[in-house]
């Protein structure tokens, strides 16, 4: 039974929760089918288990229309969130499935206790959606000594409230209940505690409903009883027809005559009494006359357990048996044991035994130890008792103590020792940790012997062994000693030959395993003695050798030495410190051509202990700091030919040997040399000219120059007859090239030709000769370029041909003053004559000409059209002859039109008239241009351009204007110089009207100085700017004046005057107040003059004062 300060309840009760019921005035109305969830397509539904079993409820939602994951939040009732409860008894899960795009949420109720039991309820919500669900939990298998209520419990709340022992008036709540208003049945039910607030409205909304009065019962039952528990109760009614059959249910069973339920018939009333009122008698009771039915409610309020006998301490020892006692005031009342406040576990497999008989309740502990010395309560509804337990151990004989041994590592161990009392078991323990029984390890108590056994001991069984009697404070230790010879384990290294190679520069740390107990002296040698440079250190398991940055020098023999009480033992470890190899020295260039050398080097004197792999070879302009690796794949060989060099640029070479170690430091530079090439063979060798003595021959530069460039030509000649060698090659375009080798080949130039032609002299009559030209250059001669065929010494006789260009085909046109200069190329053998003739006369003596073997020239300084005509040029060689005509045009201006004449006016158009041009300048006149002038500005414009005929009408005249005309003439050069007028001018009159022009007096603008803006007076602020401004009219434009003071300013640099459109102004530039006073401004002209005066007052923003100085009158 649970009690509260103002009421009893029953414990019968269910948990209550706000989320267990409906409003009372909502008991009873009819509940609508709910709407369709619009998030969940799946709820979770209700379901019953048994206590301790697991049950999962699931909720869906389907997540294609949504944007993110929803929330989900689970309640038990109407207000307890559960997302705060989880825990061991209560799980929460959500996954996502990406293919059928659902999340789903679940809720695992694990080893579920009954009061887990009730309604739950799962919300949905996302943005404005929301859905909920609402499902049960009913657990079974109820059991009224459970008292933990678990996480879930509400009620738990109430239980574990201190119970106060004071008497408390009882309330009647049925009362309170109704007569409060339905807001507050929620506070009356917390504050009297009751648990089925849903139960209890119910039933009071029934006993609210208007009693219809009723014909077979005069007087009904009371809405509710309440009597005490093992009390009697009379329930009575008073029917108005004594003869109505009467029947008796409760909760809907009928009742039977029973000593617990007695009948009686007292005139009208009816009465059924209750004896001895239980728990389970608090139910609905109602009685039937006939059609009729009235109900009530009774209630069964516990009486508070009472303990009578208090527990009394106790004090015992060791694996004795302990017994509590108590009497409480009730029968078959529950209790709660408890130990230091923790209720005392009284399970199958517990220490703890809990028996009771009537009101006598004990407490038993067979075998007590000495954690069952402590603080022992019983707790009943009415009270607590308590007492202490004191727990002491039994005195404790060593009758043979534990031995420290020392044994050689791999033979038995055994350690044993003599107690009493001998049946107390113990424990043993190495270094602090707990032993257990192993294969290996055997433990054995027989009586008073306690023994520990190891067949075959290790290293980590040393150590301090305790044996620990259960129950006692005193222990027995000793210590194992285990001792193991030396052993150097050098097939850890894992290396060749127990050899460790290292590179030179990197640190060495050489870890080597040891082995010997107790921990060996290790000494590291090189040689027959100790090395101070190297670093060693010994840990337990193994040593380590450092050195930080090997040498060349630590390559030897290490001999390890490592020394116990149990032996000594030796090993050697090689140490091989390899390094990259020596720089080469520089090395030499031996060959070089246009883009490529040939270069060769020694290997370096120390290889680093590992064998050359190869070479990388490096080149830099001479005047660069930039190296550039030449190969990428080592060089094998001692020889190298770099190429793709740029010809003239001086460069060096260097070499670095590279081993398995790495590349070595570079060699020195190779001296600087210099990449060039020979040209190539001189192109086109072709004869140009032959005599009986000589022969001339022309050829073009070779096409590849090269940066050595080209310093002259060599010609050879070599006369038929001589020692020939022709050598022949085949071409890789399968062509075949002969080179001519000759035993005499005679230098036709002493000293080298830089240009592309040359003449061999002194050759012999009607002798055969090959001809060769080689470039020469500072690499040497290039490949030479020879005739194919022979040349024979003979003059031949070529008929001439004049070459006329073609500009020249048609006539030659120049202005007078050009330059005329004319080329006209010839062929012909021997030297042709020329003769120049102008239309079958000779030519003018201003006229130059001049002749060569191939081309004549005509130059004329300053054409002039004397010089226009048709020239002829003949060239003869013996009796062959061949001639061309050349027409020569020198043009100039044409001269102006003749006899300009104005043939008529009419209306607004004027017709004019006149003559070519006596001198057309030598070219035919292509047109003419039209001008006409206003008699009153006689300032000409053009009307028409590029007019080809002699007669022309102009329209679109102003009426009442005067018109002058002028034509010039024009031809190719241009527009004649002059223009002839038209000595009348025309008057373009409106017909039928006489213009009479009027008569105008010219206006006199001239005036004296005005000033149309007087100066203003101002205040002015020491050290700011100030201006003063006024405006004057004269004509003509007066001279301007400013004073202070009728003192003139003349090239003050305080002052700056400006003179804009009549506008006058003067600037003070950052005036004191020693700069007031009156200014003046004087305009002065011819006519006259006028002056304004004003008056400037400079503030002084310091003192705040006004400074004007004097003004003089």
């Amino acid at each position: 039974m649970y009690e509260c300060s103002k009421c009893v309840i029953s414990p019968n009760w269910s948990v209550w929760s706000l989320g267990d019921g409906q409003p009372p005035e909502e008991i009873d109305k009819q509940i609508d089918t709910p709407p369709l969830s619009i998030l969940l397509i799946e709820k979770p539904q209700s379901g019953s288990i048994n206590v301790g079993g697991d049950i999962t409820f699931t909720a869906k939602v389907e997540a294609k229309d949504l944007l993110r994951k929803p929330t989900i939040k689970w309640f038990k009732g109407k207000w307890m969130d559960l997302a705060s409860k989880t825990g061991k008894h209560l799980q929460l899960k959500e996954s996502f499935d990406r293919f059928t795009k659902i999340h789903t949420f679940e809720m695992h109720i694990i080893k579920a206790k009954e009061n887990y039991a009730g309604n739950y309820r799962c919300e949905v919500t996302y943005k404005d959606k929301f859905d909920s669900c609402s499902f049960d939990l009913e657990v079974k298998g109820f059991s009224e000594g459970q008292d933990d209520a678990g996480e879930l419990d509400f009620s738990g709340l109430l239980k574990h409230r201190e119970h106060k022992q004071e008497e408390v008036p009882e309330v009647d709540v049925w009362e309170i209940l109704k007569n409060a208003r339905p807001d507050e049945y929620e506070k009356i039910a917390f504050m009297y505690g009751i648990t089925d607030l849903r139960g209890l409205l119910r039933r009071l909304k029934k006993t609210k409903k208007e009693e219809k009065k009723s014909e077979a019962f005069a007087k009904r039952l009371e809405p509710a009883y309440q009597v005490d528990k093992g009390g009697k109760i009379r329930l009575v009614v008073d029917l108005a027809d004594p003869t109505v059959e009467l029947k008796w249910y409760k909760n809907g069973q009928e009742i039977r005559p029973t000593p617990k339920y007695i009948f009686e018939h007292k005139g009208t009333q009816r009465i059924m009494v209750i004896n001895n009122c239980q728990i389970n008698d608090d139910a609905a009771y109602s009685v039937s006359a006939g059609e009729e039915k009235c109900t009530t409610e009774l209630f069964v309020k516990e009486l508070p357990v009472n303990i009578v006998k208090h527990l009394e301490p106790v004090k015992t020892t060791v694996n004795e048996r302990i017994e509590l006692e108590c009497e409480v005031s009730e029968e078959g009342a529950k209790v709660k044991w408890m130990k230091n406040g923790v209720e005392v576990p009284t399970g199958v497999r517990s220490r703890y035994r809990v028996k009771s008989e009537g009101t006598k309740h004990w407490l038993i502990i067979d075998d007590a130890t000495k954690d069952d010395t402590g603080t022992y309560s019983l707790m009943a509804t009415g009270g607590t008792t308590e007492a202490k337990v004191q727990v002491e151990l039994k005195p404790l004989k060593i009758l043979m103590d534990l031995q420290s041994v020392t044994v050689l590592l791999g033979q038995p161990l055994k350690l044993n020792c003599e107690i009493y009392p001998g049946n107390i078991p113990g424990r043993w323990y190495k270094n602090g940790q707990l032993i257990q029984p192993s294969e290996r390890l055997t433990i054995i108590h027989r009586t008073k012997n306690h023994s520990l056994d190891i067949e075959s001991s290790t290293i980590h069984d040393a150590g301090d062994y305790t044996f620990v009697p259960e129950g006692y404070t005193q222990t027995l230790s000793a210590k194992v000693h285990i001792i193991d010879p030396p052993r150097v384990h050098l097939e850890a290294l894992n290396v060749q030959d127990n050899t460790v190679v290292i590179v030179a520069g990197n640190k060495l740390r050489l870890e080597i395993p040891i082995s010997g107990e107790p921990a060996p002296r290790v000494v590291w040698m090189k040689g027959e003695r100790v090395r101070n440079r190297v670093r060693a250190e010994t840990f337990a398991d193994h040593t380590c050798l450092t050195i930080d940055i090997a040498e060349r020098e630590d390559t030897g023999n290490y001999k390890i030495v490592l020394q116990n009480e149990a032996g000594e033992d030796t090993a050697s470890v090689k140490i091989k410190v390899v390094d990259i190899p020596d720089a080469p020295e520089a090395p030499l260039v031996t060959d070089v051509g246009g883009d490529w050398c040939t270069m060769t080097w020694e290997p370096p004197r120390y290889d680093g202990g590992s064998p050359i792999l190869g070479y990388f070879i490096e080149r830099k302009k001479k005047q660069s700091s930039r190296w550039m690796r030449l190969n990428f794949d080592l060089c094998k060989e001692t020889t190298f030919e770099p190429k793709k060099m740029i010809e003239g640029v001086p460069y060096e070479v260097r070499i670095f040997a590279v081993n398995a170690i790495g590349v070595s430091k570079p060699s020195e530079p190779s001296k600087p040399f210099l990449p060039l090439a020979v040209t190539s063979e001189p192109t086109m060798l072709v004869v140009d000219d032959v005599t009986d003595t000589t022969v001339t021959m022309k050829w073009r530069p070779p096409d590849t120059i090269g940066a050595a460039g080209l310093d002259g030509y060599q010609v050879e000649y070599c006369i038929e007859g001589s020692v020939l060698h022709w050598w022949v090659f085949m071409c890789v375009c399968a062509y075949t090239i002969l080179y001519l080798t000759a035993d005499e080949w005679i230098l036709a130039n002493k000293e080298l030709i830089e240009k592309t032609r040359y003449t061999i002299t002194g050759l012999p009559v009607e002798a055969k000769l090959l001809v060769r030209v080689k470039a020469i250059n500072a690499a040497g001669a290039s490949p030479p370029r020879t005739t194919q065929h022979s040349i024979l010494v003979k003059e031949v006789i070529e008929p001439p041909k004049i070459r006329i260009p073609r500009h020249l085909k048609q006539t030659f046109i120049r202005k007078v003053g050009e330059v005329v200069n004319l080329v006209v190329p010839f062929v012909g053998k021997p030297r042709p004559k020329v003769n120049w003739l102008k239309e079958g006369q000779p030519i003018d003596q201003t006229i130059n000409i001049r002749n060569s073997d191939c081309d004549s020239i005509m130059f004329i300084r300053k054409a002039e059209r004397k010089h226009s005509g048709k020239y002829e040029l003949s060239v003869q060689v013996e009796n062959h002859i061949d001639t061309a005509t050349l027409d020569i045009q020198i043009v100039d201006l044409p001269g102006p039109p003749q006899a300009v004449k104005i043939e008529e006016v009419w209306g607004n158009n004027v017709a004019l008239d006149w003559n070519p041009p006596k001198d057309n300048g030598n070219a035919p006149i292509i047109g003419y241009t039209i001008q006409k002038a206003d008699k009153k500005t006689m300032e000409w414009y053009t009307c028409i351009e590029h007019y080809h005929r002699t007669c022309i009408t102009i329209s679109d005249l102003v009426v009442g204007n005067e018109y002058f005309f002028r034509i010039y003439s024009e031809n190719m050069v241009g527009l004649s110089e002059s223009a002839t007028a038209t000595k009348d001018s025309a008057l373009i009159v409106k017909e039928g009207l006489q213009l009479k022009i009027p008569e105008y007096n010219d206006r006199d603008f001239t005036e004296p100085p005005i000033f149309t803006q007087p100066l203003i007076n101002t205040f002015a602020v020491a050290g700011y700017n100030a201006t003063l401004n006024c405006s004057v009219r004269a004509n003509p434009r007066p001279k301007v004046i400013w004073m202070k003071n009728k003192i003139t300013i003349i090239d003050d640099p305080r002052y700056r005057m400006f003179s804009n459109q009549g506008v006058c102004t003067l600037e003070i530039r950052k005036p004191c107040p020693f700069d007031g006073g009156v200014y003046t401004c004087k305009a002065v002209n011819d006519l006259g003059e006028a002056q304004v005066d004003c008056k400037l007052e400079v503030k002084d923003v310091i003192n705040n004062k006004c400074h004007v100085n004097a003004i003089y009158i």
